[in-house]
């Protein structure tokens, strides 16, 4: 590696004490060197200003492993090409970001920091850029969609068709992210929700989220016959082609959707194995889609759905115990493919207990989470490091 880690990481711990501040200062020169650029990023700048701390944040992390930081970059660059980002555009970025780390690191700034910071970001921007020229010059920056139908299917939760205006080629078990006109600039990750489909239509489960920009708009507003954008398909907690073990799924809320993109595949397929789904939500009334969970039991012979919630009058932080109480109940998961898919804690918790009852954490498979998920803003300046942010765009691709 041509720049020296340790030398990024003592600045950026000077730097990120100041994080708000610094991201501002970042931002406005690259705004007032560039003003073409500004066209890029939405109007409302507070959450983008935190996700560039963040991303930033997980780059130095992974510093002293070049290839996680490699995987890290290269993802970022194949996902900017939604974004519109080319090559031309990464000098500018690189001079602002180099301005803000002078200013902000004050009198500890030095010779030696200026030319790691600067070696880092020609590997950075380098990258990037060759990650995104090394995609396949048909595969599109993003696809545009037209919502064909919309279904409320709880009282915060959509299911959205989406029908793409060319071919949209997926895997089960992958996701997408998605824009809409109606928050423009803002992008956000959902699971493909089915297997393809001759007609090639998408559906997607949308929650609403608190304070959500795209959620809300989503779940609240969107409606037949309006456009979405749709980002390149990523993920691959996919099934193994090549097993026939068992498999056991454990979906909880919306992450119901890619388990039953999992299910519809192994429904067109040969019967020959057998699947247990636990079918985790918040509260029994928040079960949503049972029947598409009737119509593919019917087509399954060997599979065995486990609804849980928690008790009536249990609030919704004691979700997690049916979960739980049903893995250790059911089973011991020595020699069975796993998929998990819900809330970005849901993995690292299970991947422990399954470990436990038997699971070989070499077959656990689900979506990259990052270590917590934590949508509020830092209140001081040691969160931004010491609580790893939340990167909307890239929450649920390489983040290993």
């Amino acid at each position: 590696m041509p720049f020296d880690p340790a030398v990024i990481r003592a600045s950026f711990a000077v730097v990120e004490r100041r994080a708000d501040h610094m991201a501002k200062y970042f931002y406005a020169h690259l705004f007032a060197g560039n003003p073409g650029v500004r066209a890029f990023f939405p109007a409302q700048m507070t959450e983008q200003r935190d996700r560039f701390f963040a991303a930033l944040t997980q780059i130095v992390l992974r510093m002293e492993n070049p290839e996680q930081l490699t995987g890290y970059l290269r993802a970022l660059g194949r996902d900017h090409r939604k974004f519109q980002a080319a090559p031309e555009h990464y000098p500018a970025v690189g001079a602002s970001l180099i301005a803000a780390l002078r200013h902000f690191s004050g009198h500890s700034w030095t010779p030696e920091i200026e030319k790691a910071w600067t070696e880092a970001y020609t590997v950075i921007a380098r990258t990037m850029t060759g990650a995104a020229a090394g995609v396949r010059p048909e595969v599109p920056a993003w696809w545009e969609a037209e919502v064909a139908t919309r279904r409320r299917a709880a009282a915060d939760i959509v299911v959205l068709t989406l029908m793409p205006m060319r071919p949209y080629p997926f895997v089960p078990g992958q996701y997408l992210t998605l824009s809409s006109p109606r928050v423009p600039k803002v992008w956000r990750p959902y699971s493909i929700a089915n297997a393809p489909r001759s007609d090639g239509t998408l559906d997607v489960h949308v929650r609403r989220v608190p304070d959500g920009l795209l959620s809300t708009a989503l779940v609240d507003d969107a409606a037949p016959g309006e456009l979405l954008r749709l980002g390149p398909p990523l993920g691959d907690a996919v099934l193994d082609p090549h097993s026939r073990r068992p498999l056991l799924a454990v979906a909880a809320g919306t992450g119901w959707g890619q388990t039953r993109a999992l299910l519809e595949q192994l429904a067109a397929g040969p019967a020959d194995r057998d699947v247990t789904v636990v079918l985790a939500a918040r509260s029994q009334a928040e079960q949503y889609d049972l029947p598409a969970v009737e119509r593919l039991l019917a087509r399954c012979a060997r599979l065995r759905v486990l609804p849980t919630a928690p008790a009536r009058g249990e609030g919704r932080a004691d979700a997690d115990a049916p979960v739980r109480d049903a893995l250790a109940r059911y089973g011991h998961w020595s020699g069975w493919d796993v998929h998990l898919s819900g809330p970005p804690g849901l993995a690292p918790s299970l991947t422990a207990l399954l470990t436990e009852l038997g699971a070989d954490p070499a077959l656990i498979r689900h979506d990259p989470a990052p270590v917590t998920f934590n949508r509020a803003r830092p209140l001081t300046s040691s969160e931004w490091f010491l609580d790893q942010r939340d990167v909307p765009w890239i929450n649920r691709t390489d983040l290993g």
